[in-house]
């Protein structure tokens, strides 16, 4: 992930979906960036109501268009929120997720920003399943997804590493997007059918030396994964952690007060992909804090700093 030159934040103009909008001028104008915030409206579901409102349907979707048009205008504007930075708004026809990927596409958005959830005006287009949809679909850029009120810049950062392709990606993106924070790069050591192993005939003793040995391995390969994204021993914390990374992750959170985790989405099978890959799908759920969702790299062009 290169540094973000334009950041796409997708508001559905609900009270949660506006920490979003905060949190992408907050990172606008620290990385100079230029920022574009856009707001769906579908709505074609009204047609549903033709029998009901007759002739008055088009004039019910005109006011529900200039009501959201000026929403937005009036959120892009807001002098508490914009950090000093020009925004480019605009209501966009059609179901959130298609506009939204659509106008990823169309910018060449370097992160998108979303609200973890929503109260959508109609409802059924919650926000809040629009942000999970998008992750599960996307691999041409970054995600983040909001779930805080950006009081300050991010100040503790836990990277989760597996060391499959993306997770360089993860700690580089790591670092542009929270210059000055603390990193914690992550580790889950689990074996495959841990639980069974003993009833399959292997003793106890052999598995523990397979775990102290295991996390001395990817303690060391931590330290080298750090060093290939550009940080110094200084810049971060190693941890190897015993156990199921989807617990650990969110058990890290807590113990470092984080307010960002970062992870990366990869779907090495056609079942992860589907899932969103169930670390990711479990950390978006269960965490308080803010979430990064990094594309695997093997799906969308490197853009090393």
């Amino acid at each position: 992930m290169k540094t973000p030159q334009t950041i796409l934040a997708a508001t559905d103009l609900s009270a949660p979906a506006r920490h979003a909008v905060e949190r992408a001028f907050r990172l606008a104008a620290s990385g100079g960036s230029e920022l574009h915030i856009i707001h769906a409206l579908e709505l074609d579901t009204l047609d549903s109501l033709r029998e009901m409102l007759g002739d008055d349907l088009s004039a019910v979707k005109a006011g529900l268009e200039d009501d959201a048009r000026e929403r937005l205008n009036r959120l892009a504007g807001d002098p508490a929120s914009h950090q000093g930075v020009a925004a480019r708004s605009r209501v966009a026809p059609g179901n959130p997720l298609s506009v939204i990927a659509a106008e990823a596409d169309a910018l060449n958005a370097d992160l998108v920003v979303l609200g973890a959830r929503g109260e959508s005006l109609l409802r059924h287009a919650m926000l809040g399943s629009t942000a999970a949809r998008l992750l599960r679909k996307s691999a041409q850029c970054p995600v983040l997804v909001v779930k805080q009120a950006p009081h300050e810049n991010y100040r503790s950062v836990l990277v989760a590493v597996d060391f499959s392709p993306v997770s360089l990606q993860a700690i580089r993106s790591a670092r542009l997007l929270a210059h000055s924070a603390d990193l914690v790069l992550l580790h889950a050591l689990e074996l495959p059918y841990e639980g069974k192993l003993v009833f399959a005939g292997v003793e106890e003793q052999v598995i523990r030396q397979y775990v102290v040995s295991g996390s001395e391995i990817r303690r060391k390969r931590l330290h080298d994964l750090a060093a290939a994204a550009g940080l110094a021993t200084t810049d971060y914390s190693a941890r190897v952690v015993h156990g199921d990374p989807s617990l650990q992750i969110i058990a890290m959170e807590q113990e470092y007060d984080c307010d960002l985790i970062v992870v990366g989405k990869h779907g090495l099978h056609i079942a992860e992909e589907l899932l969103l890959g169930s670390v990711t799908r479990h950390v978006l759920a269960e965490s308080q804090c803010d979430l990064l969702v990094i594309c695997d790299p093997r799906q969308a062009p490197d853009e090393s700093p």
